[in-house]
């Protein structure tokens, strides 16, 4: 036996048509093989499902902190509208309901808009460069209110409308109203396809379990001959199938974490131009807070918990059909 024979061990003579194998060779191969088909076809299913997740609620959390925003601003502020009716002078019509509201508890800031300024907030509407001069263009008076102040705005709308008979006062609720409600519907659209996304998932892991089952039925009968239980034999195919949804779960989490980054880089570039402002008015600026990277985090965790539990589910049943 020479120096190459001692450092790889005592070997086995099979036969004069067989390999020689190392006897610490002989148990080393697990009973479930990590590198099948089947294993990386499970670790491509949780990637992809913990991805497509990650992207959801990513923009259910971008949507939801971006609705909150946009509500805290709106319910800070209150609007007077200035008609003009023939008669009345609208630029008197305009002071007099600025300093009605300048004179209400709670109200901060008052700011009347020039008639410019008023026939500017048309344009979206109109198109710029259009002459508005013979246009009876209401005067908008805009209040910022004190946070947490609560208005009488009976009381308020009674006096601007003792002020100025064509005024009229609006609080912006029925639009918050509305906001609160898309809001929630994005929310629970976001959870429905996060079930089905789980739903998938459990369906795929448990196909790819009794798929490993059935490549390994051999395995398993003799081990089950030699007195080896189920627990044993599940604890095997558990360990395996919880590595693979570990493994999908990082690998989804990490490219999503790589597309918001990227979409908050790209949204820096576009800051300042007509593309980037809309994004920023949709999304705010499309950058998640760490406590959404950990909320992601923890939900991709969940995805890989789901994997072995559905893997060990499926794995019982199959043993008892196969016992």
């Amino acid at each position: 036996m020479n120096r190459i024979d001692e450092e790889r061990g005592v070997l086995v003579d099979l036969g004069r048509d067989r390999p020689q194998v190392a006897p610490q060779a002989r148990n080393v191969s697990p009973i479930v093989p990590r590198g099948s088909i089947a294993g990386r076809a499970v670790v491509a299913v949780v990637a992809i499902m913990t991805f497509l997740a990650s992207l959801t609620s990513g923009a259910v959390l971008l949507i939801s902190a971006s609705a909150a925003e946009w509500q805290s601003e709106v319910a800070s502020e209150i609007t007077v509208q200035v008609r003009a009716v023939s008669g009345r002078d609208i630029a008197r019509d305009v002071e007099v309901v600025a300093e009605v509201m300048r004179a209400q508890p709670g109200i901060v800031e008052v700011r009347p808009f020039t008639k410019s300024e008023s026939e500017k907030l048309l344009e979206p509407w109109l198109g710029a460069g259009l002459s508005l001069d013979d246009l009876p263009v209401p005067r908008v008076v805009v209040a910022r209110l004190t946070p947490g102040t609560t208005l009488d705005l009976a009381g308020l709308r009674q006096r601007i409308a003792q002020a100025a008979p064509s005024a009229t006062l609006d609080d912006h609720r029925a639009w918050i109203e509305r906001m609160r409600s898309m809001t929630g519907a994005t929310v629970v659209a976001g959870i429905a396809v996060l079930g089905l996304m789980i739903l998938a998932t459990v369906i795929s892991v448990s196909f790819a379990t009794r798929g490993a089952m059935a490549a390994n039925r051999p395995i398993v009968e003799v081990l089950h001959f030699v007195g080896a239980g189920d627990r044993y034999i599940a604890s095997h195919f558990l360990r395996h199938f919880l590595r693979l949804g570990l493994q999908g779960g990082v690998i989804g989490y990490g490219l999503a974490v790589l597309v918001f980054g990227f979409s908050e880089s790209v949204t820096g570039w576009f800051s300042g131009t007509p593309v980037g402002d809309q994004f920023a008015a949709l999304l705010g600026t499309f950058s998640l807070q760490p406590s959404g990277y950990l909320v992601l985090a923890v939900q991709a965790l969940l995805i890989a918990a789901v994997t072995g539990w559905s893997s060990r589910r499926t794995l019982f049943a199959t043993l008892q059909e196969i016992d």
